[in-house]
C-alpha cells in the first residue's frame, strides 16, 4: 500500500462560494454606488472622478467594416508576440527577484527602494524628450491642465501648449489609459511619444512586479497593450475607418490575451471597461488569435509566476504520457504507517521526522486475521491527541467511546499555520511508552484505487473530487512496504 499526500491549487466551484461571491460583489456595488454620490459633490478630489464603468469612453455606436478586420488580426498577432516575451522576461526576473527576497526583510525593502527611485527618475526625465504641441482649438476641456488630471499637460511648456508624454506619465493609470482609448483625439500624441510610452510601460511593469509594494499588473497590462494599439492605429490613419481610440482598446484586450491567456473572461472584463457591446466580434477575434499566437511560445503569466515563487500546482489538463504509467509508476517513499493501536513514542518520532498532512493505519494480528488497511488519519488529529494525552498503558482497544472525551471543535479543520505543532509539545519517558488507540479517530473510508490504476484517472480524480490523499493498493493481499522512486506526485510539507 502507497498513499499521495500533495498540496495541490485548483479550483473548485461550490455552492457556498457562489453565495459569498454575489454577496461580497452586492456589498462592494452598494458602498461604490454611495462613494460616487458623495464624491460627486467634489470633496473627493480625483477620486470622484470615477464610476461604475471604469473606462466608459465608447459609449456611441462603433461601426467598423471588412476593411478593418486585418489591422485587427495584426493587433492580435502582435499581442501574442509581445505578450510571450512579457512573460519569458518576467519569469527570469521573478527568480532572480526571489533569490534577492530569499536573503531577508532589508533585502526586499531595499529592493522595492531601488526600483522606486529608478522608476521617479526616469518618469521625470523622459518627458523632456517630447517636443510641446500647440493646444487644439477644438479641445473639450481646458488646455494645458494644470493640478489636476487631463488630456494635456503643461510640462515646461509655453501658455497654450501641452506635452503629450507627460499627459500619459504624470497620470494615474486609469487616466491615462481614459487618454489612450479617447475617441476624436487622433492628433493629440506623436509617435515618438507612444513608442517612448510603450516601452517605458512594458520594461517597468516587468520590473516593479515581484517587489515587495502592492504595484498591481492587471491595469499597467491594459496600459501596454493600449499605447501599441494606439500606435497601430496612428500607422494605419484614414486607411481604416477606426478611430485611434478604439485601436487602444483592441490593442489592450491582445496583450492582456497574450499574456493572462485568458478569453471568456477577458472579453467580459473588457466590454464591462468600456460599455460598449458593439467591440464583442472585434474583441473576441483578437482575444484568440493573441492566445493562440501566445501559446506556441510558453505558458500564461500567472502559470509562470507560480513556478517561480515554488507553489505546487496540478495542471488542469492530463499530459499525453500519463496515459502510459499506472499510479504505482508514481507514488513516492518511504511509507510511514501506524498501528490501530500505536506507540506514543513511534508516533511522536514519525511526526518530527516527516511532513506529511495524513497517514494510512492498518491492523494486523492480532487485532486482524492479515495486514489491512484500517483508514488514514490526519496529522492534525494525531497532534490533538498527543496534545490531549489520551494515552493508554496496555495495547487493548478501548472500550468506552474515545469521541466524547473531546469536543467537536478539536478536531475542527483550521486554516493554515493556525494548528499546533509537534515541536511545541514535550512528554515524558514513561509517556513516550504509552499507547494510542487511533480507530475512533481514523477515516475508515478513505479513497483508494489500485496500483494499475492509469495515472491519468488518478489526475481527473484528485481534481474533480478535490481529494488531498489518495490511498494506493497493492493487487496481492498484505502491505507492501517497498515502494519505487518517482517524480510525478511529490510529497510536500504540510502547511
Amino acid at each position: 500500500m502507497e498513499t499521495f499526500d500533495i498540496d495541490i491549487f485548483f479550483f473548485r466551484w461550490r455552492s457556498v462560494l457562489l453565495w459569498r461571491s454575489f454577496f461580497t460583489t452586492a456589498v462592494v456595488a452598494i458602498v461604490l454606488r454611495a462613494l460616487i454620490d458623495f464624491c460627486l459633490s467634489g470633496k473627493c478630489g480625483l477620486f470622484g472622478k470615477g464610476g461604475l464603468i471604469m473606462f466608459d469612453v465608447y459609449s456611441a455606436s462603433v461601426t467598423y467594416h471588412l476593411t478593418d478586420v486585418p489591422p485587427a488580426l495584426a493587433l492580435g498577432v502582435i499581442g501574442g508576440i509581445f505578450g510571450s516575451l512579457f512573460n519569458f522576461l518576467l519569469d527570469k526576473v521573478l527568480r532572480i527577484y526571489n533569490l534577492i527576497n530569499e536573503k531577508g526583510v532589508v533585502y526586499k525593502i531595499s529592493l522595492a527602494c531601488a526600483i522606486s527611485v529608478s522608476t521617479s527618475c526616469l518618469l521625470f526625465g523622459l518627458p523632456w524628450l517630447a517636443s510641446c504641441q500647440p493646444c487644439p482649438s477644438d479641445a473639450s476641456e481646458s488646455c494645458p491642465t494644470i493640478g489636476r488630471s487631463g488630456n494635456f499637460k503643461k510640462f515646461q511648456c509655453p501658455p497654450g501648449h501641452y506635452n503629450d508624454l507627460a499627459s500619459l506619465i504624470f497620470n494615474t493609470n486609469d487616466d491615462a489609459v481614459r487618454n489612450l482609448f479617447s475617441k476624436n483625439t487622433n492628433s493629440e500624441f506623436q509617435y515618438s511619444s507612444i513608442l517612448i510610452f510603450f516601452v517605458t510601460c512594458f520594461f517597468l511593469t516587468i520590473f516593479s512586479c515581484g517587489i515587495v509594494a502592492p504595484v498591481g499588473l492587471f491595469v499597467p497590462v491594459i496600459v501596454t497593450g493600449a499605447s501599441y494599439g494606439r500606435f497601430v492605429g496612428m500607422l494605419v490613419g484614414s486607411h481604416s475607418s477606426l478611430n485611434h481610440g478604439l485601436y487602444a482598446v483592441l490593442g489592450a484586450a491582445s496583450f492582456l490575451g497574450g499574456s493572462m491567456r485568458m478569453t471568456v473572461s477577458l472579453c467580459v472584463i473588457i466590454l464591462e471597461l468600456t460599455n460598449n457591446l458593439l467591440l464583442l466580434p472585434l474583441i473576441m477575434l483578437v482575444l484568440l488569435i493573441s492566445k493562440t499566437v501566445a501559446d506556441a511560445f510558453n505558458g500564461n503569466i500567472f502559470d509562470l509566476i507560480m513556478k517561480a515563487k515554488g507553489f505546487p500546482y496540478l495542471e488542469t489538463h492530463v499530459e499525453p504520457y500519463m496515459r502510459q504509467l499506472t499510479v504505482g509508476d508514481v507514488v513516492t517513499g518511504p511509507l510511514q504507517v501506524f498501528q490501530g493501536i500505536e506507540k506514543v513514542g513511534n508516533i511522536v518520532h514519525v511526526l518530527r521526522t516527516t511532513r506529511h498532512n495524513g497517514f494510512p493505519v492498518i491492523d494486523e494480528p492480532p487485532l486482524s486475521e492479515s495486514p489491512v488497511l484500517y483508514g488514514l488519519i490526519l496529522r492534525a488529529h494525531l497532534i490533538e491527541l498527543l496534545k490531549k494525552k489520551a494515552f493508554m498503558s496496555a495495547t487493548v482497544p478501548t472500550s468506552i467511546d474515545a469521541l466524547k472525551l473531546f469536543p467537536a471543535g478539536d478536531f475542527a479543520e483550521r486554516g493554515s499555520g493556525n494548528g499546533d505543532r509537534i515541536e511545541e509539545l514535550r512528554f515524558t519517558e514513561e509517556e513516550m511508552e504509552m499507547f494510542l488507540d487511533l480507530h475512533p479517530f481514523t477515516n475508515a473510508s478513505p479513497y483508494t484505487v489500485v496500483e494499475t490504476m492509469s495515472l491519468a484517472k488518478a489526475l481527473i480524480l484528485f481534481r474533480d473530487v478535490g481529494l488531498r490523499h489518495l490511498m494506493v493498493m497493492p493487487k496481492i493481499s498484505g502491505v507492501r512496504t517497498s515502494v519505487p522512486s518517482v517524480s510525478f506526485f511529490k510529497t510536500l510539507p504540510v502547511e
